[in-house]
């Protein structure tokens, strides 16, 4: 006779016979989902990340021999920089691949500098954190140039707390004047729970103090 829905055993011939120990399976639930909270917590095996500073003398530009080093690797270009440096070039990158990607990448990078006279630099690192409680704002600054214009500012951002995440400043000599002028644009990291407009009345105070033109605005893009 089978009784499915007793929730015993829908074919008779696999009762176990008199004396033969039962056991009861509950463990395998506890065991499946062990096993795949283990699988969640292992990292990806792309989960190494190598960054690369190079540099050279302009004209020449490292940017063509480490992007090159990184495709033939095997690794992914996640992010990178260019930028010219009184008569310098220098070139920051960030690759992404497997263990073995990454350090095949180290060795072609040591051969590169020792082939084609590179100054390089590298070491091993993680992806950036995500920090969804920063709010990206643009800060610009013209001035007329003077010793201590960038520390200052920095020293202000720091002391409210407030992250650079990037910044380009120069000093260059006015077209019209020939005057010597202070530029820098700075993205700043704003945690959300600070007062917006607190913040930009108090920074445009201190560049008053400094004589410095300024201004601050929310990042739309």
């Amino acid at each position: 006779m089978r009784r499915e829905s007793a929730g015993k055993y829908a074919d008779p011939q696999s009762r176990p016979g008199p004396g033969t120990p039962f056991i009861l399976r509950a463990d395998i639930a506890p065991l499946a989902g062990a096993a795949l909270t283990d699988s969640a917590s292992r990292p990806s095996p792309n989960d190494n990340h190598l960054l690369i500073n190079a540099y050279t003398t302009h004209p020449e530009s490292p940017l063509l021999s480490v992007t090159r080093r990184i495709a033939d690797s095997g690794c992914n270009l996640v992010d990178a920089r260019l930028s010219t440096v009184g008569r310098d070039v220098s070139v920051t990158a960030l690759a992404q691949g497997s263990w073995d990607s990454v350090a095949k990448l180290e060795a072609m990078l040591a051969r590169l500098e020792r082939e084609e006279g590179l100054k390089l630099v590298w070491y091993r690192t993680g992806a950036k954190q995500v920090q969804s409680s920063l709010l990206p704002y643009i800060v610009e600054v013209v001035a007329a140039d003077k010793p201590g214009i960038l520390f200052q500012l920095a020293d202000f951002f720091d002391r409210q707390g407030i992250t650079i995440e990037s910044l380009h400043c120069s000093r260059y000599r006015a077209m019209q004047t020939g005057a010597d002028m202070f530029s820098a644009q700075i993205t700043i990291g704003v945690p959300s729970s600070m007062h917006i407009a607190a913040l930009r009345d108090d920074f445009l105070e201190f560049c008053d103090h400094l004589n410095l033109d300024a201004i601050m605005d929310p990042m739309k893009f």
